[in-house]
């Protein structure tokens, strides 16, 4: 299937400095994508480069398979949130709705109901006539995020959509961004690797204005095909693990607090495994502290970097 969005050796300098570096990167379609990289890593950029807002010095972009994005040939089908978005605080919220909707070219009837429907997605019905200034952050950035969905286009950008929340608004937040339309696809960019874990099911890491991976996030963190087990310290029965997942590797430390089982198979296999070694660990007397399916993002990505 054609990529939602594709960079291929996108080249930007901002003076002599290089923003990307021959950027080679594909969004499939219908996933929920995150951008990991550093300050100045350039995702960003690379944002402001897939909408048409910054020209580039090489390379190519292809937006919904249909080359660079067009005002013409991509209205209404294309959105992106900025980190820094401000809206102006004398107006009021369902104002702004309506104002952003007709930016998207909806009709009269459409954008009535597209308003309505994003004021209820983000919880804001009660606040449809507060003036910006009255609202919270939270509020402001769900209206933003409410502004970026209107008339539900295929191709969504978000940059650091959670950015300077409280953990019940950006969990608020998370919620709203599970469930989307179907088919849609939306790029988050964010420092909060935990984040994009929790939302994403497609990641890139990108430093320098390069790719360095590209995967599922089952893939990139190992869930699908690895669980660790944190113990207490003491020899592990190997011999007795090995006998009973002959098929499965195995990673230990040498004091034994720590297990992983590396296997083959489908994610499915989770639970067939942890009766496994589960059962095996008890039996030998191990004291078992903690199971996790792969790794967490966050290494992951510091391993790809350093």
């Amino acid at each position: 299937m054609t990529p939602a969005l594709e960079f291929k050796g996108v080249v930007k300098f901002y003076g002599r400095r290089p923003a990307l570096a021959g950027l080679d990167l594909a969004v499939p379609r219908s996933s929920i994508f995150g951008l990991v990289g550093s300050n100045g890593a350039g995702k960003t950029t690379a944002m402001a480069v897939a909408v048409g807002l910054l020209q580039t010095a090489g390379g190519s972009v292809s937006v919904l398979g249909e080359g660079a994005f067009s005002p013409a040939r991509h209205a209404g089908r294309v959105s992106l949130l900025p980190q820094d978005s401000r809206l102006p605080l004398h107006a009021r919220a369902e104002d702004l709705l309506l104002f952003y909707g007709r930016l998207q070219g909806l009709d009269d009837i459409a954008l009535r109901d597209a308003v309505e429907n994003a004021l209820d997605w983000v919880h804001l019905q009660d606040r449809r006539r507060s003036a910006v200034r009255t609202l919270s952050h939270g509020m402001m950035r769900r209206l933003t995020i409410a502004q970026a969905f209107l008339g539900n286009p295929e191709l969504v950008l978000l940059d650091e959509p959670l950015s300077g929340l409280d953990p019940r608004e950006a969990e608020r937040i998370r919620r709203l961004l599970r469930r989307r339309r179907e088919g849609q696809t939306v790029v988050i960019s964010s420092h909060n690797l935990h984040e994009i874990e929790v939302l994403c099911d497609h990641a890139a890491f990108i430093e320098h204005g390069r790719l360095v991976r590209q995967d599922t996030i089952d893939s990139i963190t190992g869930r699908g095909h690895r669980v660790a087990y944190a113990l207490q310290p003491g020899p592990l029965p190997m011999a007795a693990l090995q006998a009973a997942l002959p098929d499965a590797q195995w990673e230990a430390a040498p004091d034994g607090s720590r297990l992983t089982v590396i296997y083959r198979g489908a994610p499915e296999r989770v639970p067939e495994i942890n009766r496994t070694v589960v059962g095996v660990l008890l039996a030998n007397g191990m004291g078992l502290l903690e199971i996790r399916r792969g790794s967490d993002l966050e290494s992951q990505y510091l391993a790809a970097v350093s």
